[in-house]
């Protein structure tokens, strides 16, 4: 499980699965039972089974176990870095979209009146 590939090729059941190891890999290189790990998130062992396994679980309880883990620094990935080009750096601007939209010429529908 430790070879490298684009996880972007991998199906969802594979990318639990992933999640599932690292969880365990860290529980144990921190000398931690299941039963330890899943009193101090404060969830059932068997949620803490099921994602070990690569199973679904709610995000909140990924969230609570990688928090005991010390290991939340693997969702620094999720942080959004504003990006401004070099004549919005120019003119001070540094606005921060609210809404995705499309131009007109980009939706062809747009203007198709149905007749």
């Amino acid at each position: 499980m430790n070879d490298i590939v684009d996880i972007s090729l991998l199906s969802d059941k594979a990318i639990l699965q992933k999640v599932g190891w690292f969880i365990q890999q860290t529980r144990i290189k921190q000398n931690l039972t299941q039963s330890e790990l899943a009193a101090q998130a404060a969830i059932s062992r068997s949620t803490l089974s099921l994602v070990e396994r690569g199973d679904n679980i709610s995000l909140i309880n990924l969230i609570k176990i990688l928090r005991t883990l010390n290991a939340l620094y693997v969702l620094n990935d999720f942080e959004v870095r504003e990006e401004l080009s070099p004549l919005q750096l120019a003119k001070g601007e540094k606005q921060q979209r609210k809404r995705a939209s499309r131009s007109q010429s980009e939706d062809p529908d747009i203007n198709d009146l149905g007749w």
